[in-house]
Order: C-alpha cells, then sequence, then structure tokens
C-alpha cells in the first residue's frame, strides 16, 4: 500500500465516522442537547478570538501600509 492509498483509505474511515457519530447525535435527543449546550458555550470565546485576531490583523496592515512608500 503506498502513502496515497493509506491517506484515502484514512481518509474515508474518518468520514464514516464522522457521519455515524452525527447521525448517532441527531437521532437521540439527549446528545442533541449536549451538543448544542457545548456550541453555544464555545461559541463566545471563539467571537472574541475572532473579533481580537481581525483587530490585530486591521493595525498590522494599517501600520505596515504606513511604512511602505507609495509609488506614483
Amino acid at each position: 500500500m503506498t502513502e496515497q492509498q493509506a491517506r484515502t483509505t484514512a481518509n474515508v474511515v474518518m468520514a464514516a465516522a464522522a457521519i455515524g457519530a452525527a447521525v448517532i447525535i441527531l437521532r437521540s435527543p439527549a446528545l442533541r442537547r449536549l451538543l448544542l449546550g457545548l456550541v453555544r458555550a464555545s461559541a463566545a470565546p471563539l467571537a472574541g478570538y475572532a473579533a481580537t485576531t481581525v483587530r490585530d490583523a486591521w493595525t498590522e496592515s494599517a501600520d505596515a501600509s504606513r511604512a511602505t512608500p507609495r509609488l506614483r
């Protein structure tokens, strides 16, 4: 088996496992509520991280544009 074949096989197995887990979670009301609670709990920190990252990138791009001379 080549490395590419091994990667393809691993990807197929992982996709099948993910689909199977999604089906089990969606069919079970208790697991569905648990998943939704986890998503809600993790949404706030992720939004804060994303906002901070965008603000830092915006600031750095402004500083970089001032540092480079403009060609006309």
